[in-house]
């Protein structure tokens, strides 16, 4: 089972900063989720429109350009990131899923992946893109398929994962509200891989281990990760 940071370690530090992100991968994590918005023709990552949920800054992202946005306190002293800089410290290291929320222009996300496979290195192998916007993922998977799309759902679908298999995405990304044994078994007959968010209690953790999800989205990785090894201890 795969263990996602959610927003990096967010945690212990502040989400969607370079610092949550730098502990994550020094908890040694299989991938991390950070949430992208785009602001004229640059990406930055941040989870709301709403800048004061997150920011020192007040009103929505729009209303600022990206210099603006810059000199906001996202926590800790941390800036808001742009997506480079995480591609930068990410690539090599472990997945990055790039959860997809206010996307205007994919030419603008393929510059930012061009530029990092250029520039950094980066393995397009690495890379998860996902979305509740479904559209968005089906027109990048129609123009760029060597991307792998991953469709999220906060719902418990009649058809179960047959959304995510007529989009061909590799990973299905479902709230733990709505997962059951039902749903793994057929998003994983579809060929899909099942992805679970947000699971930070122990318990979930065994509940999620027992169903047989393919990976789980946490805010504290490192205590998901102890506790995965000493299970795995205790079965040998």
């Amino acid at each position: 089972m795969l263990i996602f940071a959610h927003r990096g370690a967010s945690g212990v530090e502040p989400e969607n900063t370079l610092r949550a992100i730098r502990a994550a991968l020094e908890a040694n994590v299989d991938g991390i989720e950070v949430d992208v918005h785009q602001v004229g023709d640059r990406l930055m990552v941040i989870h709301d429109r709403w800048l004061h949920k997150t920011t020192s800054g007040l009103g929505q992202l729009q209303e600022y350009s990206f210099e603006e946005l810059r000199l906001l306190d996202a926590g800790k002293g941390e800036t808001i990131p742009s997506l480079d800089e995480v591609l930068a410290l990410t690539t090599g290291k472990c997945i990055i899923n790039l959860e997809l929320k206010a996307i205007h222009s994919v030419d603008v996300l393929y510059h930012y992946l061009d530029n990092a496979k250029r520039d950094f290195t980066l393995d397009l192998s690495q890379v998860l893109i996902s979305s509740f916007n479904h559209r968005l993922l089906n027109l990048i998977h129609q123009e760029r398929p060597e991307i792998a799309i991953g469709a999220l759902t906060a719902c418990y679908p009649l058809e179960y994962a047959q959304f995510a298999q007529q989009l061909d995405a590799y990973s299905v990304h479902i709230d733990i509200e709505f997962i059951n044994q039902d749903f793994v078994d057929d998003a994983h007959k579809r060929g899909l891989k099942v992805y679970v968010y947000t699971v930070d209690e122990l318990e979930d953790i065994n509940v999620m281990r027992r169903l047989g999800v393919d990976g789980i989205f946490s805010n504290q990785p490192t205590k998901v990760k102890s506790h995965l090894a000493h299970l795995d201890s205790t079965e040998l």
